[in-house]
């Protein structure tokens, strides 16, 4: 019996930082989450150059130094990030797994464990993009699929991993779009 294992994920960190939101509890959802407003009629490109994929790269604690990603590496992290988008949120097609397999199959960057005893990855921008895929694959073949979610938030399609006990959560954060629908229901009740 094979047991699926959590990825890397920093808890400690926020859920918002350097321009990005990591709120997906897997760093796949996560970079899925890097189209923002995917839902609205103007969608943005947070991934826009090199640099955008570097920070994105150290903010969502992968990896401690900028790996100074290439125009090439842009390319296959937005690849990546539609392919893991249609998979996670059952739009899968062939052309989507394809992509994902075809990443994850490449060499990864290497796990290394500090001093501290906390997790480092060394390798270059695409390693690191092949170890988010290589996690992908992991979440979307175990049972923990079936515990991803979209955000129930309005115009909101982030997604996430439902870890909660209940498996009912219903928005990507409370202190976000949970709190904007309460206040609205609650001023719809008043």
């Amino acid at each position: 019996m094979r047991l699926w294992m959590k990825p890397h994920v920093r808890q400690d960190l926020p859920e918002d930082r350097d321009g990005f939101r990591f709120r997906g509890g897997h760093s796949a959802l996560d970079l899925a989450a890097t189209l923002a407003g995917r839902l609205k009629g103007d969608p943005r490109e947070l991934l826009e150059t090199p640099a955008d994929l570097d920070r994105w790269l150290v903010s969502s604690g992968l990896v401690a130094r900028r790996p100074n990603a290439s125009a090439d590496d842009v390319k296959l992290a937005r690849a990546l990030r539609e392919a893991i988008y249609a998979i996670a949120s059952g739009k899968t097609s062939h052309a989507a797994r394809e992509t994902l397999n075809s990443v994850a199959a490449l060499p990864a960057a290497r796990p290394q464990l500090t001093a501290s005893g906390g997790l480092v990855r060394e390798g270059s921008a695409q390693d690191l993009l092949v170890a988010v895929a290589r996690e992908a694959v992991e979440l979307f073949g175990s049972a923990e699929r079936e515990r991803i979610r979209t955000c129930e938030g309005d115009g909101c399609a982030l997604l996430f991993l439902d870890l909660s006990r209940s498996g009912r959560r219903r928005w990507c954060s409370m202190a976000g779009c949970g709190n904007r629908a309460k206040a609205r229901a609650f001023r719809e009740r008043g």
